[in-house]
């Protein structure tokens, strides 16, 4: 039977866009089938359907995500009545809910909809599609009793009509306020109360959306400066020096566009990072002269400058009546909106409250959310040796608005302060460091001469190696300063994990480093090992391969049903190469009993049931393989790029594995992604291996 969420409100402005994704994320934690139901819309795109349907791969046809929209609900109430209106709905509801194992329902949102008691339809409408409540009450401007008194009078608004409340969760309440407020109402409602503090990056408007809202002509930028949050703005009139003293981090600085000096004054400020601005807003429908626009363009590349027609006053009247939305054009806003609904709401609880049975197998969704999710339960801090790198600096932002590690940058600081303004991204207090001038050279210098002494490796020529990013970076690691690396988007995977095995090495428990691939394919995620490391292991290094990554699979929540493969299946074929695999399950099956293992065994055998039921009938691995063990290198690594290539898998790796403390490399190719998914791979591996001790 299918289940449904509705996410509810009692009037405007409850923020509730972050509750709704938030659950929405909760909920393709567990399954991968999530529909999305609106009863009613108003004309034109519903910003949060696109939003989901585009974060969460959705395949639903937007047209059966809604109902009804808002005109033609009020005139069939008024010609036949409630009853009527309710029936079409629920009829339009159930056509979704067949084709979905979950279904998230987004509540009416009380915008001049011209409907008589909005929240009573928001109840009936849930009993009717079976589904049980969260309801969002909106505290902004409230104060802390005022918040209590409406959230309660909500929550037994509710349940008089009959519904199924899981939680209340009162949002955008004075942050100062919010622990108060917590404290009030958990003690006077039988539900669970989540506190959402206001969160400023979230109101705030990006500078493509008062671009858009004030009929503004983007002069310079492009689509990441434009996507920057205005947090602020800044009125220029008076003299530069006073208009600089007044910027703040992310301010949109308003001036008439005849105001050179202030145009070149505040980019200039911004490509200094004291501080880095939003962008310029140019009012008068002025447009400065061409050298001025070229100067401004290489002071802060990137850094938007919009005109627009309208006088400062009435420009400033409309700027203050602007407030940020959450769409599938603002993708940073989503982050944080995320960050702020993890930070606060007990999601391990509210699953449990939601009662959604977990899908068999592990989608690449699932995955990825679960990593995040693992990672964020135990802070780490993880170092970036490629800190000015623009892909990683725009997975650094994302890890920190979802609030999922700690970060430390290395290289010129300066370069990746600028980088980060120019990028509109705000660091926060990740650590950023210079090797070349970090007061920790000289002592790392005389660690890693201790360790290379063996080598002839002096204090001296210790002092220059340790400059490098990545050793720097182990270092960091190996001393305990950071808990692990993620480096290879500019480096190759040598120059990325040589520092590793000369550093950190190998645990007691293994005999060799060797790494595996996360392969997500659309309906499930395959483990690949080793397509990275070692170039021909013999029968014992392979057994090694094949035991460390079925326990790398498990901790990812991969149930290991490991394959060892080879050219032919079970007893058919000999050679070396046969033997060579043939004896090394023999080795894993007597070392490991506890693990489902077959092999040899061909690919196909491996992971399609059908050829399976063919060539190895009385296998429990054949045909549902999950850890696919190559026998070489040359192999394992043209059949992952193959994969990639041809059936658009992502591939996440290679994760190393048998080291003492993680360090991980990444494809020269990465995306924003793959980075992100790889810093919560480390930090995973970190607890684990905390724990382990």
């Amino acid at each position: 039977m299918t289940r449904s969420v509705y996410v509810t409100g009692i009037d405007r402005g409850d923020g509730r866009q972050v509750v709704e994704l938030g659950v929405m994320d909760l909920l393709t934690r567990q399954v991968d089938r999530v529909g999305v139901f609106r009863p009613l819309v108003h004309d034109g795109p519903d910003r949060l359907f696109d939003l989901l349907r585009a974060r969460y791969r959705l395949s639903q046809d937007p047209a059966s995500g809604y109902g009804m929209d808002y005109h033609e609900a009020s005139a069939l109430q008024a010609e036949k009545g409630t009853d009527e209106l309710v029936s079409r709905l629920v009829d339009r509801f159930h056509q979704v809910a067949r084709e979905y194992e979950v279904v998230l329902v987004l509540g009416t949102d009380y915008a001049a909809t011209q409907l008589p008691d909005e929240l009573a339809l928001n109840a009936r409408l849930a009993n009717e599609f079976g589904a049980s409540v969260i309801a969002v009450v909106g505290g902004k401007g409230q104060t802390a009793e005022g918040v209590r008194a409406e959230t309660r009078n909500a929550y037994r608004a509710y349940e008089v009509l009959g519904c199924n409340v899981l939680a209340m969760v009162a949002n955008r309440v004075a942050p100062e306020e919010r622990e108060t407020i917590a404290e009030r109402l958990a003690a006077s409602l039988p539900v669970p109360l989540y506190t959402l503090p206001d969160e400023p990056a979230l109101a705030a408007p990006t500078v493509a959306q008062i671009a858009h809202a004030l009929g503004g002509t983007v002069l310079l930028g492009d689509d990441s400066g434009l996507a920057r949050d205005a947090m602020d703005f800044v009125f220029g009139g008076a003299m530069l020096p006073n208009v600089l003293n007044a910027l703040t981090p992310g301010c949109m600085v308003v001036t008439p566009g005849d105001r050179a000096d202030l145009v070149v004054g505040a980019l200039a400020a911004h490509s200094a990072g004291t501080p880095p601005i939003a962008g310029l807003l140019l009012t008068l429908g002025e447009r400065p002269a061409d050298e001025i626009l070229t100067l401004a363009s290489r002071l802060a590349p990137g850094t938007p400058v919009v005109s627009v027609p309208g006088m400062s006053f009435p420009t400033a009247a409309e700027l203050f009546g602007l407030e940020g939305k959450l769409s599938a054009t603002t993708p940073r806003k989503a982050e944080t909106a995320l960050g702020v609904f993890e930070r606060y709401v007990d999601t391990g609880d509210l699953l449990d409250r939601l009662a959604v049975a977990r899908s068999g197998h592990v989608t690449p969704m699932m995955f990825e959310n679960d990593l995040l999710e693992q990672a964020r339960a135990d802070r780490r801090r993880i170092v970036l040796p490629e800190g000015s790198e623009e892909r990683v600096l725009r997975a650094a932002d994302v890890l920190l608005r979802r609030d999922v590690c700690d970060l430390t940058l290395l290289g010129d600081t300066e370069v990746i302060r600028k980088k980060a303004a120019d990028l509109g991204i705000d660091l926060g207090a990740s650590q950023l460091i210079d090797p070349a001038a970090s007061t920790l050279r000289r002592p790392f210098a005389e660690r890693y001469a201790a360790l290379r002494a063996h080598r002839g490796v002096s204090v001296e020529l210790a002092h220059d190696v340790v400059v490098d990013v990545n050793y720097f970076g182990t270092l960091m690691v190996q001393e305990g300063l950071t808990d692990g690396m993620v480096s290879g988007s500019v480096h190759s995977t040598a120059a990325t994990i040589r520092p590793a095995f000369e550093i950190i090495k190998t645990k007691p428990d293994a005999s060799i480093v060797s790494s595996v691939f996360f392969m997500c394919l659309a309906d499930r995620v395959l483990v690949y090992g080793d397509c990275a490391v070692n170039p021909d292991p013999d029968a014992e290094q392979l057994a090694d391969i094949a035991i460390q990554s079925a326990v790398t699979a498990a901790r990812f929540g991969v149930e290991p049903r490991i394959a060892m493969l080879s050219y032919s299946t079970g007893s058919s074929g000999s050679g070396a190469d046969v033997d060579k695999v043939r004896e090394a399950t023999k080795l894993v099956r007597a070392s490991r009993p506890d693990l489902r293992i077959d092999g040899p065994i061909q690919y196909d055998a491996a992971v399609e049931p059908s050829v399976a039921a063919t060539k190895l009938p009385d296998s429990e691995v054949a045909g549902r393989a999950t850890v696919l063990v190559f026998p070489d290198l040359n192999t394992g690594n043209n059949t992952y790029k193959a994969v990639q290539r041809s059936a658009g898998a992502v591939a996440v790796g290679p994760v190393l594995q048998g080291l003492r403390k993680p360090v991980n490399d990444l494809s020269r190719g990465a995306l924003v992604s793959d980075i992100v998914t790889t810093v919560a791979i480390t930090a995973v591996q970190s607890q684990e291996q905390e724990q382990s001790a």
